[in-house]
């Protein structure tokens, strides 16, 4: 079952506008690169919010040394609720020469201004080069769950357990490039460094399908499987599994230096 089979893909000005960095944003025949160099990077932002839905790009990145960046695809409510949003990201980590893209997934809920930023990371070294070709890279939000998608493989399941550990606002989709060096690399090891820039992103084949902000109430969340109740298939749980067991690098559920009292969507 391909998810991304069942969403038609929109053209980036249909879908998107530049948010900062307009100098380093170029769309050439529905395909958008982005880039990072010293001066600044790149962001972009979909026209409308979204409360449900599910929201893909196909994604290229630069290989070679990229310490220190960070290329992302997200949902975010960060400019409606500043201090206090929500966020779902997908994040593709730097690297040095010959060591693999980390990617990222997160899950934030109502806070970053407070100082108690609570991510909930689970990273993953790819079965795949991410800087060989376009793979395509998805979020589907429905109001009972989270699934992160590569190439149609579930990677992540984020039940919601309860309303206080679940992103429930309205949220836009967001991309950008910019210059993480402080934690992106080995915890801020190894940083950006220009002498390798421009540091290139490529996005094409973006998705986004479900209820907007302005649907009416009747709309119905969308599926990452067959059901309609949007329950993964078997199969679709083996290949996660398999994804985890294998290619699993981080779960913060299982980080002990982590006070899970602040997550608690992690004991049951």
């Amino acid at each position: 079952y391909w998810p991304s089979s069942k969403f038609r893909s929109i053209s980036f000005y249909n879908g998107y506008r530049n948010l900062w960095g307009p100098q380093h944003q170029s769309v050439d025949q529905n395909a958008l690169t982005i880039w990072l160099d010293s001066t600044t990077g790149s962001g972009f932002k979909s026209v409308k919010p979204f409360r449900s839905g599910y929201f893909g790009a196909s994604i290229k990145l630069q290989p070679g040394y990229t310490a220190g960046v960070i290329t992302a695809f997200y949902l975010s409510n960060n400019e409606a609720h500043p201090g206090q949003h929500d966020e779902v990201d997908i994040e593709f980590l730097g690297t040095t020469f010959g060591k693999p893209y980390t990617l990222q997934t997160n899950v934030y809920i109502r806070g970053s201004g407070d100082g108690k930023i609570i991510g909930r990371e689970m990273k993953f070294h790819l079965w795949f080069d991410p800087t060989r070709n376009f793979h395509h890279y998805a979020i589907l939000w429905s109001p009972k769950e989270l699934i992160f998608l590569v190439d149609d493989v579930p990677i992540r399941r984020y039940p919601r357990k309860s309303a206080a550990t679940f992103p429930l606002r309205p949220m836009w989709v967001y991309g950008s490039i910019w210059d993480a060096s402080s934690w992106a690399t080995e915890d801020g090891k190894y940083k950006a460094d220009y002498r390798y820039q421009p540091f290139v992103a490529r996005f094409t084949n973006f998705k986004a399908g479900g209820c907007s902000a302005y649907s009416p109430a009747w709309c119905r969340p969308v599926s990452a499987s067959p059901y309609r109740s949007g329950r993964l298939t078997q199969q679709q749980y083996w290949a996660m599994r398999w994804v985890q067991s294998h290619h699993l690098v981080y779960d913060y559920c299982r980080d002990n230096k982590r006070d899970h009292s602040l997550t608690p969507e992690c004991w049951g």
